[in-house]
């Protein structure tokens, strides 16, 4: 049972420094696709040392498992990790299965109600903003809807659709319609729904667990932040922040009492100040760090088998 526990206390530990250290660092905001990445992988990483102290704990529990695990391996490589069976990994190999059934339960939920969400806001589009003659219901298209609040939103989906109200189009001048509409196609070419998606499943899946609590908060940040620079490197950084001061002007996020979770001011500050990037080099320096995170879990599975084998 060593290499299971040292699986289970190397994501712990991750789940409990990774928030701490990465809430220290000053680059995110500069790089948010970066920070994306980063968060991604630190992620990944918990998951994989979960799934990895499962697998070891099921082979030590149950002979069968075993067999099926280790069926192509040499006795060697068997016995290097001393899989033992007993009470405690039975009981940390099912406690671990839960946890995995009950996060894809997690997420196909999150996913069931987007999408019943989805279906509800495209057949509200459709009696606002009927289709026109010889238009396809499949195909991508701009939907303007009358209203009085000035707002730009994507609709995700197979074909993602992008909305703008009439009280927008007034307000918004020159190229900050382009702006907003780049930023909302940002959005959609990226699939940063799926980043929300899986996210949230996991963060109301395990609320106890910081690494996925911070995860959700960070991708709601961070995918608004990338899609600000997609539309600030076609239409100028002065462009997006002042369409967003004027499609947020009325909404109370600029007043001495913000709505929670408004990250607007933020953003357009962050738009207004000269950026300072991370040069190339350490950029992708910490893109291939954060790359090799996830490998460290499955190293440490591998690293009896492997020292057998050499």
């Amino acid at each position: 049972m060593m290499v299971p526990a040292a699986l289970l206390l190397l994501g712990a530990l991750a789940a409990l420094l990774a928030p701490r250290l990465l809430a220290r660092t000053d680059w995110q905001d500069r790089e948010p696709v970066v920070a994306l990445w980063v968060w991604q992988c630190v992620v990944v990483a918990v998951l994989l040392c979960c799934a990895l102290s499962m697998t070891l704990s099921a082979a030590a529990a149950w002979r069968a498992v075993r067999g099926h695990v280790f069926a192509p391996a040499p006795h060697a490589v068997v016995e290097a990790y001393a899989l033992t069976g007993g009470p405690w990994a039975a009981a940390t190999a099912v406690t671990l299965a839960l946890g995995g059934v009950w996060t894809a339960t997690m997420l196909a939920r999150e996913i069931a109600r987007a999408r019943t969400g989805r279906r509800q806001r495209r057949s509200e589009l459709l009696l606002r903003a009927p289709l026109l003659p010889g238009e396809e219901p499949s195909s991508e298209r701009l939907v303007v809807l009358e209203g009085e609040r000035p707002d730009a939103w994507w609709l995700p989906g197979a074909a993602p659709q992008l909305v703008v109200t009439t009280a927008a189009l007034r307000r918004l001048k020159g190229q900050q319609l382009d702006a907003v509409l780049a930023h909302e196609q940002g959005h959609a070419r990226a699939r940063h729904d799926w980043l929300l998606y899986s996210s949230g499943a996991l963060a109301t899946g395990f609320p106890q667990v910081p690494v996925f609590a911070a995860f959700r908060d960070e991708m709601h940040r961070l995918v608004e932040l990338a899609a600000d620079d997609m539309a600030s490197r076609r239409f100028g950084r002065l462009t997006i922040a002042l369409a967003l001061v004027e499609l947020n002007e009325d909404s109370g996020v600029f007043g001495p009492c913000p709505t929670p979770q408004a990250h607007v001011p933020q953003r357009v500050h962050r738009l207004l100040t000269p950026p300072d990037r991370l040069r190339p080099v350490r950029r992708l320096k910490l893109t291939a760090a954060a790359a090799l995170v996830p490998v460290i879990p499955v190293l440490v599975a591998f690293g009896p088998g492997l020292r057998a084998l050499g």
